[in-house]
């Protein structure tokens, strides 16, 4: 799953996209780009897309060098996990994650109850993803898809995402040019590439259709569903940063090793304010140390982890939890 502006594209280098700055084409001698085109076109027909609404999307299509020139540029990572919050995790997003959560707290208990996911987190990764719905990106899916689809470095990820989006223009009869989204084809307020849309996007306000970009329901539903997806627990929260003691057996910070919170508790693990964990039966956890060198330390739970399904960055788990956290603690 970020990507819009320099955060956002730095959450996507992190996770699906990935790639170095300066990369050639694959390809030395690629296949004209009218060539692929109508190979796609006789791929999507086959796989059961209606030829009208494939000819109707692909119509004038050209590549978009923009869009490989973000590509190729994306940034390396050099940010400490404090810096990445102050910058993710603002007191401008906090503030307006609490507002988002008073206005929209009908819809939000509805959405909630539904898919068994706390409201707080619904509205974290709705700001960290899309600004609460501000920044959707400006790029059309289709032809951004098609440029990387053909460019040849990830074509076989990017021509799949590229079938699926057709498949959405099908199905839930969406315009291909209102079809927007970032550079690299996340799409609506959930940022949700078009595989994502197709697994996880519901139709939560009933009108027959799933609108990522105009349907605030569609979209608070769709990431809660998402979660829900991953084993997401209403009656848990997604982690808390802790205080290690001296003399810890390091070797016991992996997210491999899970023990009770009774267990870290005797392996002397505090709250960040030396405050006793809680002392909750069946509460699982691992300890993370998020990174190399660093003094931050979290215990994190199941919660967490269906986070990174969402998006594989630890930093981008801790900061949505994080931000949850803040916009609740009114």
């Amino acid at each position: 799953m970020a990507r819009r502006a320099l955060m956002s594209l730095a959450l996507w280098a992190m996770t699906v996209v990935g790639g170095a700055c300066g990369v050639a084409p694959a390809v030395a001698d690629p296949q004209p780009f009218a060539a692929w085109l109508a190979d796609l076109r006789q791929e999507a027909v086959n796989d059961g897309i209606p030829a009208a609404t494939v000819d109707q999307a692909l119509q004038g299509l050209q590549p978009i060098p923009r869009v490989l020139e973000l590509d190729r540029q994306q940034p390396e990572f050099t940010l400490t996990l404090a810096d990445y919050l102050s910058r993710v995790v603002s007191p401008e997003r906090v503030a307006r994650g609490r507002q988002m959560l008073q206005e929209n707290r009908s819809l939000l208990n509805a959405v909630g109850k539904a898919y068994h996911v706390q409201p707080r987190f619904i509205v974290a990764l709705w700001g960290i993803e899309s600004g609460y719905g501000h920044a959707t990106g400006g790029f059309n899916v289709i032809a951004s898809l098609a440029t990387l689809a053909y460019d040849g470095r990830r074509s076989a990820y990017f021509r799949s995402e590229l079938l699926d989006a057709l498949k959405i223009i099908d199905q839930d009869k969406i315009a291909p040019e209102a079809m927007t989204g970032s550079w690299a084809g996340a799409m609506g307020q959930c940022q949700f590439m078009p595989s994502s849309f197709l697994r996880y996007a519901v139709d939560f306000d009933g009108d027959g259709r799933r609108d990522l970009w105009h349907s605030k329901a569609d979209v608070l539903a769709s990431a809660a569903n998402y979660l829900g997806q991953f084993g997401w627990r209403d009656d848990e929260t997604w982690g808390r940063p802790v205080r290690i003691p001296a003399r810890f057996d390091m070797a016991k910070a992996d997210p491999k090793v899970e023990k009770s919170v009774a267990d870290w508790r005797a392996e002397g693990l505090r709250r960040i304010d030396g405050g006793v964990l809680p002392a909750r039966a069946g509460l699982t956890g691992s300890l993370l140390l998020p990174e190399a060198g660093g003094s931050s330390a979290y215990l994190v739970y199941s919660n967490f982890r269906a986070i990174l399904k969402w998006n594989r960055s630890n930093f981008f788990g801790i900061a949505v939890g994080t931000l949850a956290d803040r916009i609740a603690d009114q």
